[in-house]
């Protein structure tokens, strides 16, 4: 793949002045308010559920929907083009895998998507009418954190679930990329080149907050969660043999979600 070419001749020096360096900056507080929301603390008790983890799969499927279907549409964009790179990084087929995986054939029509989310998505759609170039803050908070975990909690959830092969863990999966620090480096280096008048780069930093502020929200569990958990996410379909399901949905049940959650997180404040 020509983006692999490039990859052994990427250098990363950065600067304070530097796009990835200064978003860093300006989210820093963010960082905290992430480790802290009632989710993360969920886990940190041990007090999380496989229904969670489902529809927290369903929110990243409404989430990475309305961000690379507005990537897509504004693939030509200068401040877009540069970090346009769908065959390594889409996630959209990806967790339509896990969540046939997890929900079954008709997962579409059982799915639900809490009102969080939906105002992520709404606002991933207005800015990519509207003003293009704020999906770079969007497109590294989610792409870079979801690649700096995903090869590390893939391994994790295979051996502690007991799975077979890859099915259900494909959101963890990058196969366009051979090496995630290489690939991290060549993304900042070319997000750090888009041209951005002083303006332009002001929004970007306080787009990057609001990033952090949509996730954060999506990650505040019992309020807006509540309902939907027992509505949509009680019906599991089974994906195991007859005589592992009850130890396997044990397992899934607490690291299943711990796997989803610290991805999330992740794509929110490691990069």
């Amino acid at each position: 793949m020509e983006t692999d070419k490039k990859l052994g001749t990427s250098s990363e020096t950065t600067t304070d002045r530097d796009l990835s360096e200064q978003i860093k900056t300006a989210t820093k507080e963010s960082h905290v308010r992430a480790e802290n929301t009632e989710l993360m603390l969920s886990f940190q008790r041990g007090q999380v559920t496989l229904p969670q983890f489902k529809l927290l799969l369903c929110s990243l499927h409404e989430i990475y929907t309305a961000l690379e279907e507005e990537m897509d549409r504004n693939r030509d964009h200068p401040a877009v083009a540069p970090i346009y790179f769908p065959q390594e990084l889409s996630r959209l087929e990806s967790i339509e895998k896990d969540l046939a995986f997890f929900y079954g054939p008709e997962w579409r029509e059982q799915i639900r998507t809490p009102a969080a989310t939906k105002r992520y998505a709404h606002r991933l759609r207005q800015i990519g009418r509207e003003n293009p170039e704020l999906l770079v803050a969007h497109a590294y908070t989610r792409y870079l954190g979801d690649l700096s975990g995903g090869q590390v909690l893939g391994r994790i959830a295979q051996k502690s679930m007991g799975l077979k092969g890859s099915e259900g863990l494909s959101f963890f999966a990058f196969p366009g990329v051979s090496s995630p620090n290489l690939f991290k480096q060549l993304y900042r280096s070319r997000m750090n080149s888009i041209e951005l008048a002083q303006e332009e780069r002001e929004s970007v930093l306080q787009e990057a907050a609001t990033a952090f502020e949509l996730n954060i929200q999506v990650n505040v569990c019992p309020s807006d969660l509540g309902g939907l958990l027992i509505t949509t996410c009680l019906t599991v379909y089974n994906p195991f043999d007859s005589g592992e399901a009850n130890a396997a949905v044990r397992r899934q049940r607490f690291v299943g979600f711990f796997l989803a959650l610290v991805t999330v997180t992740m794509g929110v404040y490691a990069f």
